[in-house]
């Protein structure tokens, strides 16, 4: 397995959108391997799904470090060995800077349950949700793009909408969607690594 492409996955709960990638490598219907798990809080439930798989996980918490640009930059140099053709934030409750972005160019890329430019930051299911009952909207979805140092911005990879059914409940919503970001997520890592993985044409 060592000749596949190696992705990091950073959590900061229970890890589902992980299991989505750790499935679909194991089903051979992703041409990768999850090489290290790194999340920022102790007891995320995702650090479980990585050792059922024998994944190794890193703990690293921003608890401790006064800039975020220190911290960044030392989980940057942590991550290094692992040499990741990709790094995946799925739930990783934190904005990376540039003093970590610069360490893997356009090899981090970033799930975030609202369609682009529509309800960056937390608590986005509930607040397009919200937005749903008050009659603002009647579609809503998730997207996959690459990172950069402001919230949930960046060229968009992939999206999926999702739309509100009539009788939607919070929970109803967010089950769907959630198995939309499963699906959505392990295409959009297929297509970065294939745009990785593509030599740029010379004139």
């Amino acid at each position: 397995m060592s000749h596949l492409p190696r992705l990091v996955v950073c959590i900061s709960g229970s890890g589902t959108n992980l299991q989505a990638v750790l499935d679909a490598c194991r089903a051979g219907t992703l041409a990768a391997q999850v090489v290290l798990v790194v999340t920022n809080r102790k007891h995320a439930y995702g650090l479980q799904r990585a050792a059922a798989a024998g994944i190794p996980t890193l703990y690293a918490p921003r608890k401790g470090w006064a800039e975020r640009e220190a911290y960044d930059a030392d989980l940057a140099r942590q991550l290094s060995p692992y040499q990741p053709d990709l790094i995946i934030l799925a739930g990783w409750m934190h904005i990376f800077s540039a003093a970590f972005l610069r360490h893997f160019p356009k090899q981090v890329i970033n799930l975030h349950p609202a369609l682009p430019d529509a309800f960056p930051g937390i608590h986005a299911i509930e607040r397009a949700f919200a937005a749903y009952e008050q009659g603002q909207i009647s579609v809503s979805g998730c997207m996959v793009h690459y990172a950069i140092p402001e919230v949930d911005a960046g060229p968009v990879i992939a999206t999926a909408t999702v739309p509100f059914h009539a009788g939607d409940t919070l929970e109803s919503y967010a089950d769907r969607l959630h198995a939309a970001e499963h699906r959505l997520l392990v295409q959009a890592v297929g297509q970065a690594l294939s745009e990785r993985q593509t030599p740029e044409l010379v004139p």
